[in-house]
């Protein structure tokens, strides 16, 4: 079986995490979406927050389970057979950060990264940006799932207004 994972801090996830995390498997056996745990900050939802919503949001995707983990993504490939992390790029900069990490990971375990061009609908959408407009009571509706949306507007009044 090939895995793949689609690592990030999915605080919180948008429709280009939900697309890349779609796109990807369509191209492996099973794909873990994998939620970094930094304990050194602070989220605008807990870990176990985006790990429920994730569990929502990828229901319908057979092949996709979700997890969370800490330290190097390559050890938790390593532990959990998984051969490639998958990624999806918005922009110059995107590549530019990526592509020294893919090397890096290559480097010490020999995972490969595959760098997937986003939607273009949504090559302007980030987390924080999202939290950003969100936090404004600006119009994200269409940039998240349902059930993001319903998380943010707990937490921002504003929101929908």
């Amino acid at each position: 079986m090939r895995r793949a994972v689609c690592p990030g801090s999915y605080d919180p996830a948008t429709n280009g995490h939900l697309d890349i995390i779609e796109r990807a498997a369509q191209l492996f056996d099973e794909v873990v979406v994998a939620v970094g745990v930094n304990k050194s900050k602070k989220g605008l939802f807990e870990t176990e927050e985006r790990l429920e919503m994730l569990r929502e949001i990828t229901a319908k995707l057979g092949n996709v389970r979700v997890d969370s983990w800490e330290g190097l993504l390559v050890d938790y490939c390593r532990d959990n057979g998984i051969v490639a992390i998958a990624k999806g790029l918005r922009s110059v900069s995107d590549f530019d950060y990526e592509l020294q990490m893919a090397q890096m990971n290559r480097e010490l375990t020999g995972v490969e990264t595959l760098l997937m061009a986003n939607n273009p609908a949504y090559g302007f959408v980030s987390s924080s940006l999202v939290k950003e407009v969100a936090a404004l009571g600006g119009d994200i509706e269409h940039l998240v799932p349902p059930i993001v949306y319903e998380r943010l507007a707990g937490k921002f009044p504003k929101l929908g207004r």
